[in-house]
């Protein structure tokens, strides 16, 4: 950050309450913040567009790169878009803020949760309220916090199945919560890994990691097609 860049993020927004003018400080890296005050000062920088709250630290997303963050988070998308399009009552959200506690206010990369009986409400201000059933998160390397900080705080909060797709290493972790931990879910002889939370949800590892999306979703398919995914649906249907 360049030093002209460092002193204009110090400018304080101000923003208009009971026609009294109240100054915002400006949401920086690193910030140790309420949910509430991360709130009021998110909402204040609408020139953010990824911004997070993990154990009351804020991390800002600055740029997204195409190969290492851009491509795959479209293809993981668009396989759980088709889940989602194939599945009534599962809902898919893209980088949507989920508030899942008074101190994680997380925007994971991709979520699928269950509209109707599910762990998780939209709130009338409409954010995710509560712990999807499923999170994905696309990591640079197992360094990142997506392994560390934040698979701590979905597991605590109860996310049933948490996938991260760590590009750099061109490996994929997919955890499933039993007991209160994660542990891997591990793919078939045919190198898929099947959902435990979502039945269909089937995924080719080494397409996916090759960028073979039509494989991908060809697997998927054959997933969709199951018995197990069918008496999924009028489950769900049967709920609503």
């Amino acid at each position: 950050m360049t030093p002209e860049k460092s002193v204009a993020t110090k400018v304080l927004s101000p923003q208009k309450i009971n026609n009294t003018v109240i100054e915002i400080p400006p949401l920086e890296n690193g910030d140790r913040l309420t949910r509430i005050e991360f709130e009021r000062r998110y909402e204040a920088m609408p020139h953010i567009k990824k911004a997070e709250l993990i154990e009351r630290v804020v991390y800002i997303q600055t740029s997204v790169r195409a190969k290492s963050h851009g491509e795959p988070h479209a293809k993981i998308v668009g396989w759980l878009g088709n889940y989602c399009a194939a599945t009534p009552g599962v809902d898919i959200a893209d980088s949507a803020t989920v508030r899942l506690d008074w101190d994680n206010e997380p925007q994971p990369d991709a979520l699928l949760r269950i509209d109707v009986g599910g762990q998780s409400v939209i709130s009338d201000d409409d954010y995710v309220e509560g712990a999807p059933e499923l999170i994905v998160e696309i990591a640079a390397s197992t360094a990142s916090y997506d392994l560390h900080d934040k698979l701590k705080v979905y597991r605590r909060n109860g996310v049933q199945e948490y996938l991260v797709w760590r590009v750099d290493n061109k490996q994929l972790d997919w955890f499933k919560l039993s007991e209160g931990e994660y542990i891997p879910l591990e793919p078939n002889a045919d190198g898929v890994i099947c959902s435990q939370i979502f039945p269909g949800l089937w995924l080719a590892i080494s397409a996916l990691l090759e960028g073979n999306l039509a494989e991908v979703l060809s697997v998927l398919q054959k997933g969709l097609e199951t018995d197990e995914h069918q008496e999924f649906v009028q489950r769900l249907s049967a709920s609503e």
